[in-house]
C-alpha cells in the first residue's frame, strides 16, 4: 500500500491507494499490444483511481512492447549512448546530421523511425562504428573540445592508448595557459612566429606541420578547424599546464613570443605578416582577398627570420621585442 495520497472521485477526499499488476491491452497505429501494467485502487472504497506515475509506467510498458515487437531501440539503450561516448544530446544529433533536438526528443520518449533506430542500436553496440562517424562528421560539432572528449571515451572503449600530443598541441596549450584573450587569429600568428624565431635561434623547426598563406596571413589548417567556432572571440583558457615538458631553449622562445607578440591583437599581427616576405612571396600576384592554400615553404620562413635575427643583432630570444616594436611603428 502506498503512503502517498491522491484524490478519489468516489470518496471525494485524498486517500492512500494500493497497486496491483495486471495484463493490459492497448492499440498503437491500429495494432493491439499486450503488456504488463499496473492499476491503482482506493484503499477505502476499492475503486480504480488515476495516479500520474502509474499512468506513466503503463505508457512506457506499452511503448516498450511496441519497440520490442517492431525491433525499435529501447529507451534504456538510447539514454546510455551519451554517457557511453561522453557526448551531449545536442552534439550527438549534430554529429549524426539530424535536427539539433532530435536525439533529445528520443531521450524524452519519442519513438525513432526504424532507420534512425537501427543507427542508434549500431552505435551502442559497435564503438568502432561510432569512432568512424566521429572522425567523418567531427566538422558538424560546434567545438573541438566536444570532439576530443568523445574521442577519448571511444578510444578507451576500443582499448587504444592515449595518443602522444604533438609539439604544436603542447605549444597551443602553453599559449592558452599564458595569454589572456587570445583569439584564433592571434593564435595562428603566434604559432607562426614561434616557428620562425625558433629556427632563427636554433636552426631547426619546432613543428613538423605546414603553414599556408591564407587571406588573413599564415595559417595552420588543422588548428584553424579546431578553433574556428570561436570566430573573433577569445579561446577558452586552461590555466593548468606543466611547462617542464619544454627544453630551456623552447621555453625561451615561447615566453618571448608570449611577452612580445601575444600582446598585440590578431588583426595587428595579421598586418605584420602581410608585410613579411614568406607570406608575400607565397601569395605572389594573388589579390589580397583571393583564397589560397599555398604552403609557405619552411625554407622561406627559416631564411626570413634568420635574416631578421641578424639585422636586429638579436642575441637571446627576448630580443624579439625590437623587431615587433619596429613593425608596430610602421603600420
Amino acid at each position: 500500500m502506498s503512503e502517498k495520497k491522491v484524490f478519489c472521485e468516489e470518496c471525494r477526499s485524498d486517500i492512500v491507494f494500493t497497486v496491483t499488476e495486471k495484463q493490459m491491452e492497448a492499440s498503437i497505429k491500429g495494432e493491439k499490444y499486450i503488456y504488463m501494467g499496473k492499476e491503482a485502487h482506493c484503499a477505502d472504497c476499492g475503486s480504480e483511481i488515476y495516479v500520474d506515475e502509474i499512468n506513466d509506467f503503463n505508457l512506457k510498458a506499452l511503448y516498450d512492447a511496441y519497440r520490442e515487437k517492431n525491433d525499435i531501440v529501447s529507451l534504456e539503450m538510447i539514454l546510455a549512448i551519451p554517457e557511453k561516448y561522453a557526448i551531449g544530446k545536442r552534439p550527438l544529433s549534430l554529429l549524426l546530421g539530424w535536427g539539433e533536438q532530435t536525439f533529445s526528443r528520443y531521450c524524452d520518449g519519442d519513438m525513432p523511425t526504424k532507420q534512425y533506430s537501427d543507427v542508434l542500436k549500431r552505435i551502442y553496440a559497435e564503438p568502432r562504428y561510432y569512432a568512424e562517424l566521429l572522425e567523418k562528421n567531427k566538422c558538424n560539432l560546434k567545438t573541438y573540445a566536444t570532439y576530443e572528449k568523445s574521442k577519448r571515451a571511444v578510444d578507451k572503449l576500443l582499448g587504444k592508448s592515449v595518443e602522444t600530443k604533438t609539439k604544436i598541441d603542447m605549444t597551443i596549450e602553453y599559449l592558452l595557459s599564458q595569454c589572456e584573450d587570445i583569439t584564433p587569429l592571434a593564435l595562428q600568428k603566434a604559432l607562426y612566429y614561434i616557428q620562425g624565431f625558433y629556427y632563427a635561434f636554433y636552426e631547426t623547426f619546432l613543428f613538423s606541420e605546414e603553414c599556408e598563406a591564407w587571406v588573413h596571413g599564415p595559417v595552420y589548417r588543422d588548428i584553424y578547424y579546431r578553433y574556428r567556432d570561436y570566430k573573433f572571440d577569445p579561446i577558452e583558457v586552461n590555466n593548468e599546464f606543466d611547462s617542464s615538458i619544454f627544453s630551456s631553449s623552447e621555453k625561451a622562445v615561447l615566453d618571448s613570443v608570449v611577452k612580445n607578440i601575444c600582446c598585440y591583437s590578431g588583426k595587428i599581427l595579421e598586418r605584420f605578416t602581410h608585410s613579411e616576405t614568406p607570406w608575400l612571396s607565397t601569395r605572389g600576384e594573388l589579390p589580397e582577398n583571393v583564397v589560397s592554400y599555398r604552403i609557405i615553404q619552411k625554407e622561406k620562413i627559416g631564411d626570413y627570420f634568420s635574416d631578421v635575427k641578424e639585422k636586429y643583432n638579436m642575441i637571446i630570444p627576448n630580443d624579439i621585442k625590437e623587431y615587433t616594436k619596429n613593425m608596430f611603428e610602421q603600420i
